[in-house]
């Protein structure tokens, strides 16, 4: 016999053998991967092949948690409408209650006077600033000094008078060196700012500087892409313009121009006539 027909004759014998005992006993060798599994199930002739069971779904991953849904700035402000009486009488509260005493945050450690702000309970036009300088730490009024100066002369081209309309800022006590209000800070102090909203509910909120408009808006842009154009706060339209310190410092035509430009849209949207120019 040739080697490849003795090979052929070998296999066959094992094979037999294999079968013999069972093909449960088959081992690991080339042919291994032909046998039947060792948990296959048996069956009489009679009896029917069992269903498979279905295979459990596989579990699904942990998808990444999904950003939480953005709400709309446009809600509806708390409370009631007041009366002017009754605005007058909160806001007294508000401030003599809350905030003169405040020592929630540390800017209380520093300061002389917490400057809660003034003007008219039933102002159409709300101006929101950063926080107190040194002048308005010293005498409790918001805007006092040079920047106080610019802002009444804007508020007179308006055609009104400082009494007419309501200024406060983001934080009511004056930050060390005029620093920026640290987030700490503007969280802690801004539910006063918001009270007072609620109250007086002005048809115009102005921000004056970044911070502010930054903070009303919860918004990273810069001033160049936020000032010029409507926003909303909870249904309260919004213009964030320069601050009155900036314009100090940068009294550049371009940078008036812009100013009187944003005014002019605020005087529009609460009725008051515009000037066709500027008033210096």
């Amino acid at each position: 016999m040739s080697p490849e027909e003795i090979s052929r004759h070998r296999r066959s014998l094992w094979l037999r053998s294999e079968r013999a005992f069972g093909l449960d006993s088959v081992g690991r060798s080339e042919f291994s991967a032909f046998a039947p599994h060792p948990q296959t199930p048996t069956r009489s002739p009679a009896q029917p092949w069992p269903q498979p069971a279905k295979p459990s779904p596989a579990p699904t991953q942990p998808s990444p948690l999904a950003p939480p849904p953005i709400l709309p700035l446009e809600q509806v402000l708390k409370g009631e409408i007041l009366s002017h009486p009754e605005k007058i009488e909160q806001l007294a509260r508000l401030d003599a209650d809350q905030v003169k005493g405040c020592t929630l945050c540390r800017l209380c450690e520093t300061r002389t006077h917490t400057v809660f702000g003034e003007g008219d309970p039933d102002a159409k036009i709300f101006f929101i600033g950063e926080g107190p300088g040194e002048n308005e730490d010293l005498q409790g009024r918001p805007f006092v000094g040079r920047a106080g100066d610019l802002l009444n002369k804007m508020i007179a081209g308006m055609g009104l008078r400082r009494e007419q309309v309501f200024i406060a800022n983001i934080v009511k006590c004056r930050p060390p060196d005029n620093r920026v209000p640290a987030p700490d800070e503007v969280e802690t102090c801004t539910p006063y700012l918001v009270r007072q909203l609620e109250i007086i509910r002005p048809r115009v909120i102005v921000t004056l500087g970044l911070p502010a408009g930054k903070y009303m808006l919860q918004s990273r842009l810069t001033m160049g892409k936020l000032r010029g154009q409507w926003h909303n706060w909870r249904g309260i339209k919004l213009m964030p313009t320069f601050h009155p310190a900036y314009l100090l410092r940068s009294y550049t035509e371009e940078n008036r121009a812009a100013v009187w430009s944003d005014l002019k849209q605020v005087m529009a949207e609460v009725g008051l006539p515009v000037p066709t120019r500027t008033r210096e």
